[in-house]
């Protein structure tokens, strides 16, 4: 049997934590403090299903940091080695939060909702702490601070049909990472074209709690015929994807070009980052990377070798039921790995043979061919 979860105040519930379990949820982490449901079906039946038709999440444990005042770009922009300078109202933007040594604090979604109002959608560590101290230590004009907040996503290749049905034929037009407000009986709440999955969707800030529970039930009631259902965030879903977890696949003691986020790091931005100069003079000695098993199997330890030496660690790993492949990332020791282009993986039925790909995977270049639900 596992064991259970005590649930106490000190484990944050949310205001749709009487939906999640009136939905058969099956298994809860905590995230950020708070309650976030991992299984419904089992899963890959929620995997399934969110491949093939709409969930609706509940995802609080989203937690906003809001940073607002006269000095709200210049906090963010210490926090990110990612320039900043340009961005957008309404725009959401991927952001690595880099330590001054370049090591991964956070990675939230940046929205930028004024010139001077800025949410962090924050990963599963406390910013908010971190955000007040270098306001203190900065001397910023800014008031830092975790708003009442519980976003709920709503996932999945019908997405954008149900959402129609709720917010109106205009949600529509929302452009992928934009977010703007829509209304729910009379009142304003921010919606995004996000998730944490590649299967299309939005996410609802919520930001009145009388609204949580009405909202939870009219996106049930108007999605019936499109199959709607409870869900999460998958992790077969999320490593097909190739969509990394803090904590799990990078974290203070990598980098953001040890974990292929090299895109959001800009190295010759003239903008006030505590990590640039560090990222300026880094050499990666490691790196995650893709890897591909062609069988399922189950792992009997996380190290992984090449040639009997110790080369890496898989950090997150699934088999795939849509490619009929064990996939998993692994952070490999460059030096130790060298000209290897596959590892051994300890298994229960043996050594097996990784490829080493590229993240995230391009099934087309692995040769791989989607198969049907059996």
């Amino acid at each position: 049997m596992n064991p259970e979860l005590s649930v106490s105040r000190r484990t944050r519930s949310t205001p749709f934590t009487s939906r999640v379990e009136a939905a058969g949820v099956k298994g809860y982490t905590v995230y950020n403090h708070t309650l976030l449901a991992t299984k419904f079906r089992s899963v890959e039946e929620d995997y399934w299903h969110l491949c093939e038709h709409v969930q609706v999440w509940d995802v609080s444990a989203e937690k906003q940091v809001a940073i607002s005042g006269p000095d709200a770009y210049r906090l963010i922009q210490l926090m990110t080695p990612r320039d900043l300078s340009k961005a957008r109202i309404g725009r959401c933007f991927y952001v690595p939060l880099c330590n001054p040594q370049g090591g991964i604090i956070n990675d939230p979604i940046a929205i930028k909702l004024t010139e001077n109002d800025w949410w962090l959608s924050i990963a599963d560590t406390d910013v908010m702490l971190w955000a007040q101290g270098l306001a203190i230590g900065f001397n910023l004009d800014v008031s830092v601070s975790e708003p009442d907040v519980w976003p709920v996503a709503v996932q999945g290749p019908k997405a954008e049909d149900l959402m129609a049905r709720v917010f109106g034929e205009s949600v529509r037009d929302i452009k992928f990472f934009n977010i703007q407000p829509m209304y729910y009986k009379g009142v304003a709440m921010q919606v995004a074209r996000s998730g944490w999955s590649k299967q299309g969707g939005f996410e609802i800030y919520v930001n009145d709690k009388s609204l949580a529970l009405p909202l939870w039930d009219e996106l049930f009631a108007k999605g019936e015929d499109l199959n709607v259902g409870p869900g999460c965030p998958n992790s077969i879903e999320r490593v097909e994807s190739g969509l990394l977890s803090l904590g799990n696949d990078m974290g203070y003691d990598t980098t953001p070009f040890e974990c292929g986020l090299n895109q959001y790091v800009n190295l010759d931005a003239d903008v006030d980052s505590l990590s640039l100069p560090a990222l300026r003079k880094h050499v990666p000695q490691q790196q995650l990377m893709g890897v591909v098993i062609d069988q399922a199997c189950a792992l009997t330890t996380l190290n992984v070798t090449a040639d009997g030496q110790d080369v890496g660690e898989i950090t997150s790993h699934a088999f795939s039921p849509k490619y009929g492949v064990h996939l998993a990332f692994v952070l490999c020791s460059l030096p130790a790995l060298g000209a290897h282009l596959s590892i051994d993986v300890h298994t229960q039925i043996g050594m097996l043979k990784g490829q080493l790909t590229p993240l995230p995977f391009n099934f087309d270049a692995l040769n791989l061919i989607p198969k049907a639900r059996t």
